[in-house]
């Protein structure tokens, strides 16, 4: 008697169950694991744990912030850069902000919800401005000029100005009529960064008005072509849990370090050497300084007592 067609199929699904549950399910992820084991590998496998005083520190491959409750930078230690994930660093949260070189013109608070002290959910901080706030804090926190260009000197946002007037072939306003500096807003500075553009005086921007059919100008100002922060110290990685910053970053922040430890600049600019990795393969990347190693030996090295 020969099997009816509607059973011959649900054997042969269940047959293909059973195999990709054995291959799949068992024999892969042995597989896996199998590998995980081999020496070299092992650490990697199980997070790169890192250990201090008998408890686990962080992970050499993820980042981690050094700051107080408050979000200030705790000055004996070397800062991480920038990360976008969650509230920082929040392995779930992984991301960027996904934000681009066109992003330059900031949406204002509402003053109102400012005064009272509340947040204004509506607001939002272009990346430019990002960039300005982080490089001017930064400098401040080092002792080195924070300034960079298209940002502005004092409030430390996107140096930005919408230029109205009618508009040639190319698209520019030979003679504007009005200028705006529009991430400056009217009550939080007291004047714009720059006077006046084309003769015509540069107003600040107020909450509520439309711009956006203003030319957008970038201003570049004359901050120095290579700023003295370096560009990892104000951006965060596309994943944000990178764990490393350049040379140049630690470089900046040897000095505060080694006063706060009492220690000799000379000695912490060795230790930030040792813990200075190259070149993948001698040719991959760029030479990177893993910031949670590098704490944990001056912890051991230069503890403040």
């Amino acid at each position: 008697m020969r099997t009816p067609s509607w059973i011959r199929r649900h054997l042969a699904a269940v047959r293909a169950l059973l195999v990709l549950t054995v291959v799949l399910g068992v024999a892969y992820p042995l597989a896996v694991w199998g590998v995980a084991q081999v020496p070299g590998l092992r650490s990697q496998a199980r997070g790169s744990l890192v250990s201090a005083d008998g408890r686990t520190a962080g992970s050499s491959l993820v980042g981690q912030s050094f700051t107080d409750r408050s979000g200030a930078a705790i000055t004996k230690y070397f800062q991480s850069r920038p990360s976008m994930a969650g509230d920082g660093y929040d392995p779930t949260a992984t991301g960027a902000s996904n934000l681009g070189p066109e992003s330059i013109v900031d949406t204002l608070p509402d003053p109102r919800l400012v005064a009272a002290g509340k947040t204004d959910e509506k607001a939002r901080t272009s990346l430019l401005t990002t960039v300005c706030t982080r490089s001017k804090a930064v400098g401040a926190l080092e002792g080195v000029d924070g300034s960079r260009p298209f940002c502005t000197r004092d409030s430390g946002v996107g140096a930005v100005l919408a230029v109205f007037g009618d508009r040639d072939r190319r698209g520019r306003v030979p003679h504007p009529t009005r200028v705006i500096s529009v991430n400056e807003q009217d009550g939080v500075v007291k004047a714009p960064f720059v006077a006046e553009y084309d003769g015509v005086r540069v107003e600040l921007a107020k909450y509520g008005e439309d711009y956006s059919k203003g030319l957008v100008v970038p201003v570049r100002g004359d901050a120095p072509g290579r700023p003295a922060v370096p560009a990892d110290a104000v951006t965060a990685s596309g994943s944000g849990l990178d764990p490393h910053i350049s040379p140049a970053y630690a470089e900046i922040q040897v000095r505060r370090v080694a006063e706060a430890r009492h220690a000799d600049v000379a000695a912490i600019r060795r230790l930030v050497d040792r813990y200075t990795s190259g070149r993948d393969l001698g040719f991959l990347g760029e030479p990177r300084v893993n910031v949670l190693d590098l704490n944990l030996a001056l912890d051991r090295r230069y503890p403040v007592r």
